[in-house]
């Protein structure tokens, strides 16, 4: 049966709509925050302060897309950077050092849900006090509409949406990062787009 699903050029199953309205908005948000575009890198060997300097906002907002408070977000990339400190010999280089904090910030935001899964009191917040004034300023109705709706998905199709459209990894990178076979990164990415499509044409 058709269900309006096309590959695209990534190998991502899609749905165009739903797809398209996720990559304006999350394209928006890396442009905002530079991702992707080349920093000027530091003379001599890179220090983790280096890391700190150019990944630290990026990682943040990849938090905040993920567990929705600027302030629990700030403290699960804190954590990420405290276990690469401890780690820092143990790194073959740069990338290898992003990789881990991705990694990190990925698994520190699952933790996080997990524990307010588990407190029956927790109360999420409203969306609109959720994420810093800044961001919201520059996001239009219609960007801020397709975060509220993937902050609805279940945390894996969440992350998976995330780490492709605004962390911009293929699916071998989200399949490393998230700790899923390449076949499930594929198949939750399908499932995601559909449940986002739903929920912004409810």
């Amino acid at each position: 049966m058709d269900n309006g699903l096309a590959e695209d050029r990534r190998g991502y199953m899609a749905d165009g709509s739903a797809g398209r309205s996720v990559e304006r908005t999350l394209g928006q948000l890396r442009t905002m925050d530079g991702v992707g575009t080349a920093s000027a890198q530091p003379a001599g060997p890179l220090t983790l302060e280096d890391l700190y300097k150019v990944h630290r906002m990026r990682l943040v907002r990849l938090a905040i897309l993920l567990v929705d408070e600027p302030a629990t977000a700030e403290d699960v990339v804190q954590e990420a950077f405290t276990g690469l400190y401890r780690n820092w010999g143990k790194l073959r280089d740069a990338t290898a050092a992003v990789a881990y904090l991705r990694t990190a910030v990925v698994n520190g935001s699952r933790s996080v849900l997990r524990r307010r899964k588990t407190a029956r009191e927790y109360v999420p917040p409203h969306a609109v006090n959720a994420r810093s004034a800044e961001s919201l300023a520059m996001l239009s109705s219609e960007h801020q509409s397709v975060v509220d709706a993937l902050s609805k998905l279940p945390p894996r199709q969440r992350e998976v949406l995330v780490l492709r459209y605004y962390g911009g990894l293929s699916e071998a990178e989200i399949s490393e990062v998230a700790g899923i076979s390449k076949g499930t990164v594929k198949s939750t990415a399908s499932r995601a787009l559909e449940a986002l499509q739903k929920a912004m044409s409810g």
